[in-house]
């Protein structure tokens, strides 16, 4: 999904009160649900077509005490939002 994707598929929850709790599942088959907790502008790189790797965006790496301590994205690692559950 995309973020254009996920914008209109919340403007059609408008209807909806803002301090509606939004909740993440856990995996595709409902096995276990938990609330967002954090919203985190990533970079991405994919390893299939179905998983990869998260990566600090370089401002946020160069921002850190020791930005030699993250790992620097892959070149091809895209900008991605990252959603956080609770648990």
């Amino acid at each position: 999904m995309t973020l254009a994707e996920l914008r209109t598929a919340l403007a059609e929850l408008d209807h909806l009160p803002g301090d509606t709790t939004v909740v993440l599942a856990k995996d595709a088959e409902g096995n276990a649900f938990s609330p967002l907790d954090e919203v985190d502008p990533s970079m991405y790189h994919a390893e299939t077509e179905w998983s990869g790797e998260r990566y600090m965006t370089d401002a946020a790496r160069q921002a850190q005490a020791d930005p030699d301590d993250y790992d620097k994205a892959p070149d091809n690692a895209v900008p991605a939002v990252l959603l956080w559950p609770t648990n």
